[in-house]
């Protein structure tokens, strides 16, 4: 295989965080029927879920499909889950159903039934991102807390892979963030956080990466029209 090409010097500016914003999604897993009461009273600790979990989601179709990290839904057995998206500004609220979840991969997509007009395009499957490529990411814990990062190692074209990959960010990521979108500085998707990794010598945590997770675009899509195929044809 060939080396990977230098890295693409542009960084993530005001463009590419205003199309994070816009699609902020976050899943909540509980036992409660509907999240109105927390939604109305702003989030609220006093009103939030007792028996909440979750993380964040990347819209990725204009009908209603996410995708978010697999141990998001760890607890979601006979449980609800609900997709908070961030419509433009617009909070709505819907229960997703899953559609797909792959432990091995730590992937699963979600759907719900409404129209989602502000969704990521996936960066090129055929073009290389070099260790460099300028990013930001949109978990719902710190996704604007930091400044923009950078890919810490190659992710080559798709057409030498079949299965998803795991790239390397140094962006610091918390629980919650887990699902949520890694993004370039042309506002496409790369990828989701997947986990973070530190280096613990003593009683000292010193951070060394974090972990995204690139799929199989190919096969995302696949699994997506197939659903549609099936739910259009009950």
């Amino acid at each position: 295989m060939a080396p990977a090409p230098p890295a693409d010097p542009a960084v993530p500016g005001a463009m590419a965080k205003q199309i994070v914003k816009q699609r902020l999604s976050a899943v909540v897993v509980t036992q409660r029927d509907g999240l109105g009461s927390w939604i109305n009273q702003r989030f609220s600790i006093d009103e939030a879920p007792s028996d909440a979990d979750g993380g964040s989601a990347a819209p990725i179709t204009g009908d209603g499909y996410f995708l978010t990290a697999d141990h998001v839904l760890a607890r979601s057995t006979n449980k609800n889950v609900f997709i908070i998206y961030g419509s433009g500004g617009r909070i709505i609220t819907d229960k997703a159903r899953i559609v797909w979840r792959s432990y091995a991969d730590d992937l699963a997509i979600l759907h719900i039934p409404r129209k989602t007009p502000y969704y990521y395009n996936w960066t090129p499957p055929d073009r290389w991102l070099s260790p460099g490529h300028g990013l930001i990411h949109g978990g719902m814990a710190t996704g604007f807390r930091y400044v923009p990062g950078k890919l810490r190692t190659p992710l080559a074209p798709q057409g030498s892979f079949t299965k998803n990959r795991i790239f390397k960010i140094d962006i610091p990521l918390q629980p919650g963030d887990s699902g949520g979108p890694v993004v370039d500085a042309h506002g496409d998707l790369v990828g989701i956080n997947s986990a973070v990794e530190f280096l613990i010598p003593l009683e000292t945590a010193i951070f060394i990466d974090s972990e995204g997770n690139r799929p199989n675009t190919r096969k995302i899509a696949e699994i997506i029209q197939k659903d549609r195929n099936r739910t259009n044809s009950q």
